[in-house]
């Protein structure tokens, strides 16, 4: 790109971050009418480098509309899933229940009160798994 552009890789580069510096963190989600909030949480992975190197994608979509209202790249451990649950908008972190599956990190960090450890057969999860399959099937590089 720098050199199509004509300019040097240092000036694109922090160019780059410049621009990346600006972009906002929290995700912008669409007012919620009064009721009650149910999410979903659920992760997939992907080689990094080489089979060695797992990365794995933790997602929060709001049941309702479908919205992915959390994310967090990371690896398979309790620190991981509390940067999920940290990227969710308050309004979820306070009163939304939370379906997932029975990982344990999930229980370590969402309140007891609001968590709902459920298994693939009662379908609680299904809009979640069927966006992590809709991913593996458009994104090559997430096939398992």
């Amino acid at each position: 790109m720098a050199r199509v552009t004509g300019v040097s890789w240092s000036w694109l580069q922090n160019y780059v971050n410049n621009k990346f510096s600006q972009v906002p963190r929290q995700v912008k989600v669409t007012d919620k009418p009064k009721g009650k909030l149910i999410i979903e949480c659920d992760e997939l992975w992907s080689f990094v480098f080489c089979q060695k190197i797992k990365v794995y994608i933790w997602l929060a979509i709001d049941r309702t509309t479908r919205e992915i209202i959390g994310c967090y790249l990371g690896d398979k451990s309790r620190q991981s899933a509390k940067k999920l649950w940290d990227s969710l908008p308050g309004v979820y972190r306070q009163c939304a229940v939370a379906y997932t599956d029975f990982w344990e990190s999930y229980k370590t960090v969402i309140p007891s009160k609001r968590h709902r450890p459920v298994g693939q057969e009662t379908g609680q999860t299904n809009p979640i798994e069927r966006l992590n399959n809709t991913f593996r099937q458009r994104i090559s590089r997430l096939v398992r």
